[in-house]
């Protein structure tokens, strides 16, 4: 019988990049390698929250991106994750008003929600974006 074992904590690196053509079981690996970082570093209080930020950000992509190329940055913070998904569309995410029913932007209402930071930062030469959250321990948050 085969047995899967999770990586050893040394193996980890405080952050973690790559790009990707996303496809129908990325949202499952991301997910599952986030978690692994936040174990890793004794973050694991944080995974429910980014990991659902995380699925969030990267359905954008799947809707909105042409091609749904990516990149991904997972960075371990003292007391906290910073992710970030850049794209190469230059529409910006817009954010459904609270109360207001519409088929889109719901996503981002929940990263708000479950995030202690989110945001969007345009490429200077307007050829995509990045967005990103921040998920920070309770500890942390005390600062």
């Amino acid at each position: 019988m085969n047995h899967a074992t999770a990586p050893h904590a040394t193996y980890f690196q405080p952050q973690y990049h790559a790009e990707f053509a996303l496809g129908e079981h990325s949202a499952r690996h991301l997910r599952r390698i986030l978690r692994l970082h936040l174990k890793a570093f004794d973050l694991l209080e944080l995974a429910d929250a980014a990991e659902l930020a995380l699925t969030e950000l990267l359905a954008n992509v799947v809707r909105h991106v042409p091609g749904r190329r990516c990149r991904i940055c997972f960075l371990v913070l003292p007391g906290g994750v910073r992710v970030e998904v850049a794209d190469s569309c230059s529409r910006l995410p817009v954010r459904a008003a609270e109360g207001v029913l519409a088929d889109g932007g719901r996503g981002l209402l929940l990263v708000a929600a479950v995030t202690d930071r989110w945001g969007v930062v345009p490429r200077p030469d307007g050829n995509g974006k990045t967005v990103w959250f921040q998920c920070l321990t309770k500890a942390s948050e005390a600062w």
